[in-house]
């Protein structure tokens, strides 16, 4: 079998780090889908504004090692806990493969890159592969009453942001508007470390729409201590 994106996703994240680590968690966050020239046709878009929300099927091609072990340790186990790998959407999986529905924002009918979808809630990082996307339907997708397994013992606490006006100010001087600085925020509560990690006095970086963001966690609130 040989797959072949169709498109190629972008959005704020050159690196894994500050990554969502589900879609829809981040409703704020937006990305687009810009196809390859051979799928450059609107004929193959044509209806797919009349839906809110797709599924995006893409390859994670910046893991640099093949997954080997039956068994992955989830971020909402605090990384410490083992479930099977089928058992969990771990990245490090037999088929480097991943699902995301996001929610279409708009289709830029005409482009210079052709038609491109607007989308947000993703989980991607800038230049993901996208093997084939699909409609979202609410008859056969959605069953709210569905177990979830662990995560439905686990809450995610989201962080208190605190980012003070003279680096709000700085952000702003390096092309990130009120938009995209809702974005960050949204993003910085999510909590972007990894989740074995809770030195209070470590700094982290993450690249956000190309500035580097450092950043401090202690207990439930993250301060932004720098921008570059």
């Amino acid at each position: 079998m040989t797959l072949e994106p169709i498109a190629y996703f972008h959005s704020p994240f050159a690196t894994k780090f500050g990554v969502p680590k589900q879609s829809g968690i981040v409703e704020a966050l937006r990305g687009t889908i810009v196809f390859v020239p051979a799928y450059r046709n609107a004929d193959a878009l044509r209806g797919i504004d009349a839906f809110d929300f797709l599924w995006l099927i893409w390859a994670f091609h910046a893991n640099r090692h093949a997954a080997h072990s039956p068994m992955v340790r989830p971020p909402r186990l605090g990384g410490n806990q083992r479930v099977g790998v089928f058992a969990s959407r771990s990245p490090f999986r037999p088929n480097p493969l991943g699902l995301s529905s996001v929610q279409l924002e708009r289709v830029e009918w005409e482009s210079p890159q052709g038609p491109v979808l607007h989308v947000r809630g993703a989980d991607l990082m800038d230049g993901t592969p996208i093997l084939d996307i699909k409609p979202y339907v609410t008859y056969a997708d959605a069953h709210p009453q569905a177990r979830s397994g662990f995560v439905d013992d686990y809450a995610w606490q989201r962080l208190t942001v605190v980012l003070p006006d003279v680096l709000r100010k700085q952000l702003q001087t390096r092309g990130l508007d009120a938009q995209r600085l809702d974005e960050l925020v949204a993003v910085l509560a999510e909590d972007p470390r990894p989740p074995y990690q809770h030195d209070a006095q470590k700094v982290y970086g993450m690249l956000f729409y190309g500035v580097d963001v450092r950043f401090s966690v202690n207990e439930q609130v993250l301060t932004v201590v720098s921008c570059s």
